[in-house]
């Protein structure tokens, strides 16, 4: 089947929509998906410029939503015509997705950043030559092909073009609040960067009854937005110390927990520095940078730690529904961070992404959906 992708043909350059892409016969466990739209993240960024790499040429995008066209003779959980959200593949036998920790996957990396089916097999083609694939997924493309553990299927009474993004951005920051740091009521969280994780972050610390939710930028316009959502304070780090303004709306002690989604290096440390004794920093971000930690006086004094979370430990076919859930009821209000764009505005729309003039750009991959409300 030849559908429509966007493919980034080598190391930092811009993407290409081509209509000459064929799409793989399907395997026994796959469904096929017709792209109503996708999310474009910062891990895509991250991919197409080099920072991370799986493989070129390569078609990215993991953060997309659509509607079922076929299934696999061994699919169980979805028929044609069902609206899915599309995530991460975990193989579900292995040691650590029976305990229920998929992100974990002890065949994580074959599966989704290998570029390739297990088996060695491509996705996709041009002219007989393999394009790599993302995460298993690759949505900026009119249709993909997916296995059924990739899907979560939403309820039809909500606007697909809105919900891609809960398959990454927005579980990767409120999974990393909400399952791996589990903030109880009454303590206190700082996050940096207040992009489309940050901001999940932020709303999942509210959630869970932290009675300070600072936010930390250096973009005027995204702090308000913050506020908007429920941060209790924020700090423009441009013009103040983060470190001394978290810890005089903290009594002087500092913050139960951070959250890092920037990546720059000396943020990543001022995220440490930010906390209270026995604090506990997540710094989360697709970066190159590296930070200088003296592990004795930084650390072991004052208990802290700092951690590493991959997609906020998320379960998304528990996740995902959750945030909707949340969404439903006023508390997670995602959508406010997004803007549509048109398949063809695909490098616009990622260099609003790279600038911040956007926090989370979407691209309506097909125009003839309509949302009925």
């Amino acid at each position: 089947m030849r559908v429509k992708a966007a493919v980034v043909s080598e190391k930092g350059a811009d993407f290409e929509v081509k209509d000459d892409v064929e799409l793989a016969e399907m395997q026994p466990d796959d469904i096929q998906v017709k792209v109503v739209a996708t999310g474009i993240c910062h891990s895509d960024e991250a991919l197409r410029k080099g920072d991370a790499e799986i493989g070129y040429p390569i078609i990215l995008g993991h953060e997309g939503s659509g509607i079922v066209e076929k299934v696999g003779s061994h699919v169980q959980n979805f028929v044609p015509g069902d609206h899915v959200v599309l995530s991460f593949y975990a193989c579900g036998n292995c040691e650590n997705c029976l305990k229920g920790v998929p992100t974990q996957c002890l065949h994580y990396a074959e599966n989704n950043l290998s570029g390739v089916r297990p088996d060695g097999s491509a996705h996709f083609t041009e002219n007989g030559h393999k394009v790599c694939d993302m995460f298993d997924q690759s949505s900026f493309a009119t249709h993909t092909i997916v296995r059924e553990r990739n899907a979560v299927k939403v309820s039809k009474n909500l606007d697909l073009r809105k919900l891609g993004p809960l398959g990454c951005g927005y579980v990767t920051g409120s999974g990393t609040v909400l399952n791996t740091l589990k903030p109880h009521p009454g303590q206190t969280i700082a996050v940096f960067g207040t992009g489309a994780v940050g901001l999940a972050a932020m709303m999942a610390g509210k959630i869970s009854g932290c009675t300070r939710v600072i936010a930390v930028d250096i973009n005027d316009g995204r702090l308000k937005l913050a506020k908007e959502l429920g941060a209790t304070q924020v700090i423009n780090s441009k013009n103040e110390n983060a470190v001394e303004a978290i810890k005089k709306f903290t009594n002087g002690h500092g913050v139960n927990f951070a959250v890092d989604t920037t990546g720059v290096a000396g943020v990543m440390e001022t995220s440490i520095k930010a906390l209270t004794q026995g604090g506990v920093s997540a710094c989360i971000a697709v970066t190159p940078h590296h930070i200088d930690v003296d592990t004795w006086n930084d650390l072991c004094v004052d208990d802290k730690a700092v951690i590493g979370v991959n997609m906020g430990d998320s379960i998304p076919q528990i996740d995902v529904p959750r945030l909707i859930e949340f969404y439903r009821q006023g508390m997670f209000d995602f959508d406010k961070t997004e803007k549509f764009y048109k398949f063809s505005e695909i490098n616009q729309a990622n260099a609003d992404s790279i600038s911040g003039k956007t926090i989370k750009p979407i691209l309506v991959i097909d125009e003839d959906y309509k949302f009925e409300g």
